[in-house]
């Protein structure tokens, strides 16, 4: 039988680890809600830019050769790059059954920037939706899937659409867990 101070040990190292949890989201949340809230001025920082072709910094020189104006370039690379931000944040803590389909803006803005930062450009947002014809190939029937086999299982059994979503809903316990589930 186990002594009243073992108990009391092992129940308060329960409640530790439950408040070390809580603290690791508190701060990951913070963090979150701190990003969020500064993203006005994150896509401001282009004012600080100058209106050069030529941008030197003791960091790096970027030479804006196609775009003409370094200012110009950083405004539209600030464009694609904070919306990309929000939807990554909205990926990797979404709780919905849906959430694969935030794929979809997410691969077309890193294509956008890629295309961006390439000096050889003529032609700017044209014909991406060709390049991400195969992604939506993969994302669009697996969504429909997952869907198709949860209106089968709401009408076959007695379950809720909450019930469902949280059968189907595949939550690694770390955003290094969420990457890894892709790869």
């Amino acid at each position: 039988m186990e002594q009243p101070q073992q108990k009391l040990k092992r129940r308060d190292s329960e409640f530790l680890q439950e408040d070390n949890k809580s603290n690791k989201s508190l701060i990951f949340g913070s963090i979150i809600a701190t990003f969020i809230a500064l993203s006005p001025y994150l896509f401001y920082l282009y004012e600080s830019v100058p209106q050069d072709q030529v941008w030197n910094t003791f960091l790096f020189t970027y030479d804006s050769k196609s775009w003409g104006d370094a200012n110009l370039s950083m405004w539209i690379l600030t464009g694609k790059t904070i919306p990309l931000l929000f939807l990554l944040i909205w990926f990797f803590t979404c709780r919905h059954w849906w959430y694969h389909a935030l794929l979809v803006p997410i691969i077309m803005y890193i294509y956008q920037i890629i295309i961006l930062l390439n000096d050889d450009l003529i032609y700017f947002d044209e014909f991406q939706l060709i390049y991400l014809v195969p992604v939506m190939a993969i994302i669009i029937p697996s969504i429909y899937l997952i869907r198709a086999k949860m209106f089968d299982k709401l009408t076959t059994a007695n379950k809720t659409l909450e019930e469902l979503e949280e059968e189907f809903t595949v939550r690694p316990k770390t955003v290094w867990g969420k990457v890894k589930q892709y790869f």
